[in-house]
């Protein structure tokens, strides 16, 4: 599976997930682009998910024109000490048949609660 860690994210992570094909938008030159563009170039080079901390992108984007799966991860900050409670939440989701759209993954509270919200777009 090819995916893309966007460039919120810490690049750590990708070493996290060495059972998948995993570049970083710096990997592929893709910094300080546009979603809309972003999205349109996961399509073409025929990547199957964006991992995300941009809680805004699911409501900004018209999913129904792209066929990739953006996994939002949602916490109270980007750091990798914090994202990595969600590691083998992404390898979860990872292994199920992701459909077009986004899908929140949620820290919550103290005891690391987490939460999984999906509104995927049939394609």
């Amino acid at each position: 599976m090819r995916l893309l860690l966007d460039e919120n994210l810490p690049k750590r992570l990708k070493q996290d997930l060495k059972e998948q094909e995993v570049y970083t938008a710096a990997d592929k030159g893709w910094t300080g682009i546009s979603n809309g563009k972003l999205l349109g170039l996961l399509t073409e080079n025929k990547f199957d998910a964006l991992l995300t901390f941009d809680k805004n992108l699911q409501y900004q984007q018209n999913f129904t024109k792209y066929t990739i799966t953006v996994i939002v991860l949602n916490a109270p900050d980007n750091s990798y000490s914090t994202l990595k409670e969600l590691v083998q939440k992404i390898k979860d989701v990872l292994t199920t048949d992701l459909k077009p759209g986004p899908i929140e993954i949620k820290l919550e509270g103290p005891a690391g609660n987490t939460v999984f919200a999906s509104s995927g777009v049939d394609a």
